[in-house]
Order: C-alpha cells, then sequence, then structure tokens
C-alpha cells in the first residue's frame, strides 16, 4: 500500500508517495533527492545514515518514512547556517582533515551538531563515547576528535 505523505526537510516541504514499509534513508535519498544521507549497514549500527529529527540525532535506516510525517527532518545538507557556508562542525571537519573518503562524514556531522549542542562542555572521553555510534574506516578518528574538540571550542566561545 503506498501513500502521500509530505515531510518537512531542511525546511522545505516535500510531498512523496511511499509504500508503508519504505525506510526513511530511502525516502529522503530516493524521493526527496537528498544524497547526502549515506545509507551502509541499513542496520543503525555505522551511524552513516544519521539525521536529525525534532533536533534530535536518530538513524534514518531504523524508521520508516510514514513516521517522520509531521515531524522537522535536518540532513547533513540542511546544517549548514545559509547555502554556500559550512557549519561550524563542518568547518573543524575540514580544518583538522576529519575526512578521507567522505561516506562516513553526512552521518558524524548530524551526530556531533546535536551532541554540541546538546552538551557542549563535554570532556575528551564524553565526545569519543559521542561518536563511537559512528563508524569510520579511513580516519583512525584522530582529525575527527580534533574536529570535534575545535568545534566545541568555538560554539563555547560564541556562548559566551
Amino acid at each position: 500500500m503506498s501513500r502521500n505523505i509530505t515531510l518537512n526537510i531542511n525546511g522545505a516541504q516535500h510531498t512523496v508517495d511511499v509504500e508503508d514499509r519504505m525506510l526513511l534513508s530511502d525516502a529522503i535519498r530516493e524521493k526527496a533527492g537528498l544524497t547526502g544521507t549515506h545509507v551502509a549497514c541499513e542496520h543503525g549500527v555505522c551511524g552513516a545514515c544519521t539525521i536529525l529529527l525534532d533536533g534530535e540525532a536518530v538513524r534514518s535506516c531504523l524508521m520508516f518514512t510514514v513516521q517522520a510525517a509531521g515531524h522537522e527532518i535536518t540532513t547533513v545538507e540542511g546544517i549548514a547556517p545559509a547555502p554556500g557556508e559550512l557549519s561550524v562542525v563542518q568547518r573543524a571537519m575540514q580544518d583538522n582533515h576529519g575526512l578521507q573518503c567522505g561516506f562516513c562524514t553526512p552521518g558524524i556531522v548530524t551526530s556531533l551538531t546535536a551532541y554540541l549542542r546538546d552538551f557542549p562542555n563535554a570532556s575528551d572521553d564524553e565526545l569519543k563515547e559521542a561518536l563511537s555510534g559512528n563508524l569510520c574506516r579511513c580516519t583512525g578518528y584522530m582529525g575527527i576528535i580534533n574536529a570535534a574538540r575545535q568545534a566545541q571550542k568555538e560554539i563555547q566561545g560564541s556562548a559566551k
């Protein structure tokens, strides 16, 4: 069975025709055309599909699209403050070589964005724990951790 639903993604309305069983990650990519949300494990383990749902980091491969109707969805494409700009976390990832192949990067950026918003004073161990749900095969994580620290400092500085 399929139905038309409206998704609010990155502040824009997307009316999509979906089957009840369609995963949100697939709808974001295939129906809304936003390919920054990556799909890898499809079990919620790797974190590549992480989006913000009403501001909270969630795995879009673990949700049906119909469950997201009426909620605010933010993908990596919607993280930046304006077109052509980078968010604090995106800039820190770039500055600290926090990406190599880039496949895991969208999930890491969305996860860190939500985490640093809620825990701007997190310790190094807490930052590592927050990133433990995002698997990266390329970087060795040091660039990502350094990026998290830089973003954290910028966020703390702007809060003063």
